[in-house]
């Protein structure tokens, strides 16, 4: 898989700790990867972990965002830009592989196929104030 589709697989996983709890998702990452066609082992290994050391991180992330999101709480985001921007986040600040520029790239590119009209330019205005 490309850096791009091991993203939108990671962004998918994560979309789901929104409708499951914590305990479910080692669970739920099973039922996902196995709907994936040709995933290589070292394909899953950067899903699950970029998926759950985002989870692992959420609080922080959160406290973050909502910190710089002028007018909004967390709780009244959207969550498939709040999945995005966690997800870009993550990638800014605790994976030195991403480029920032690149993780915010990415993350507008995932607003614009997942997210609502105004998502990609809201999720961009958020991660440069993170940059």
């Amino acid at each position: 898989m490309t850096r791009r589709e091991l993203r939108e697989n990671t962004f998918k996983m994560l979309f789901r700790k929104e409708f499951y709890p914590v305990e479910e998702l080692e669970e739920q990452f099973e039922y996902f990867t196995e709907s994936l066609e040709n995933l290589s082992d070292t394909d899953r290994e950067y899903i699950h972990n970029k998926a759950f050391g985002t989870i692992g991180k959420i609080e922080e992330i959160d406290d973050v965002i909502a910190g710089v999101a002028e007018g909004w709480k967390i709780n009244r985001m959207s969550k498939v830009d709040l999945t995005i921007m966690r997800l870009a986040y993550y990638e800014m600040k605790f994976d030195d592989d991403i480029p920032v520029i690149v993780a915010i790239n990415e993350a507008v590119e995932l607003a614009k196929k997942y997210g609502g009209d105004d998502s990609s330019s809201f999720i961009n205005g958020i991660l440069a104030k993170l940059a």
